[in-house]
């Protein structure tokens, strides 16, 4: 088995149309650090085909499909990055090893669900019933003590600064393990923010995806920064603040305001984004909602023509008739995503731009709020 500087944890499909499928076709060229070994950090046994199949040595496919500068794309490539599977729950042994001797770079991307504290993330020792950032930092404490190599930790989870937050997190659960593995965290693990943007509307199966042809990924510069791979859809930025901001409250705030109206609406009437924006009503009041209750959050912090470009650019994304972009799917883990993307939004807001009010929105943080309340 040949090494694999990359360890991913998470078996997305948006992660094997995006980082995976850039880094396969940089292999191509000799332009990325190495192959990629996936860990399924849930321990889903109902995921074992997708497991087999991304290791698959002919690769598995990517459809991209799409509009792109008005003219009509559609192609299928197979992506070859991944020449390893393993998981928490079967295979911890081996995934120690790796990320102890062999990884240079971790990649995850296990879902809102992943970050969220569980109970057993106080435990001494590994333990399956852990969220990610747990079972991250007693990976790391391997990589302590077997010597302390200096590793790039790279989330692509839809946190708003994601590699500093969870720095702080793994920071939170080592100090209790031991002070000198905490300043070895601080010293020698690079945690690296960085912000991803593609529809990925549909899995293939056992393995691949559809997505459109859009695809960025922007990777904050921080001193010692490695990149995986070298790629049209990458880009280095001085600071993720404003595509970060583009991103988390333009598109992920219209997803879920999409669907907490179609939830309001008992899920009728519609199956995928594309139908929403097929009417006319709904349209409108997405439209009216940037215009009204977006826009001069933007405008006041002087971003007011980048994000009117943006939400053109975003319309014409969620209308794209050749994505099976499913509401079912974008509303999972609805909850958790409204507070990150809608209510971090108000409190964004808040900070330069009081005067504007925004009733539609704070009235979905308010009943998401009340509803975990009578749970």
């Amino acid at each position: 088995m040949s090494i694999t500087p990359i360890i991913q944890f998470g078996t997305s499909r948006f992660l094997q149309a995006h980082a995976d499928l850039f880094i396969s076709e940089a292999l191509q060229c000799g332009e990325a650090l190495g192959p990629i070994c996936v860990v399924q950090s849930s321990g889903e046994a109902t995921r074992a085909r997708r497991l087999a199949a991304l290791s698959d040595p002919a690769g598995y496919p990517v459809q991209v499909q799409g509009l792109q500068n008005g003219e009509q794309v559609s192609f299928e490539t197979r992506v070859q990055s991944v020449t390893r599977t393993l998981s928490t729950a079967t295979d911890i042994a081996e995934v120690k090893r790796i990320v102890a001797f062999e990884a240079e770079i971790i990649l995850s991307n296990t879902g809102d669900a992943g970050w969220v504290p569980q109970a057993a993330d106080t435990k001494l020792d590994f333990s399956q019933d852990m969220s990610y950032p747990a079972k991250l930092t007693h990976l790391l404490l391997g990589r302590f003590q077997a010597g302390g190599q200096p590793i790039q930790v790279m989330p692509t989870e839809l946190v708003a600064q994601n590699g500093t937050a969870l720095r702080h997190r793994v920071l939170e659960i080592a100090a209790p393990l031991s002070a000198k593995f905490a300043a070895w965290i601080e010293a020698e693990v690079r945690f690296v923010n960085s912000l991803v943007d593609r529809i990925v509307s549909e899995p293939l199966h056992p393995a691949g995806a559809v997505a459109e042809p859009y695809a960025l990924w922007a990777i904050e510069d921080c001193p010692g920064l490695r990149l995986p791979c070298a790629h049209p859809a990458i880009t280095v930025v001085a600071t993720l603040e404003q595509t970060e901001a583009l991103k988390l409250y333009i598109l992920n705030l219209g997803h879920s305001y999409l669907v907490e109206g179609w939830l309001q609406r008992g899920r009728q009437g519609a199956e995928f984004v594309r139908d929403l924006l097929s009417d006319p009503a709904v349209r409108g009041d997405l439209e009216n909602l940037y215009a009204q209750e977006v826009l001069p959050a933007f405008a006041a912090r002087g971003l007011g023509p980048e994000a009117q470009a943006y939400v053109a650019t975003t319309l014409d994304r969620f209308s794209n008739p050749y994505l099976d972009h499913r509401l079912a799917d974008i509303a999972q883990n609805h909850p958790e995503k409204v507070h990150r993307r809608i209510g971090a939004f108000l409190d964004w807001s808040a900070t330069q731009d009081n005067a504007t009010a925004r009733p539609r929105l704070t009235a979905i943080v308010d009943h998401i709020r009340k509803s975990k309340d009578r749970t």
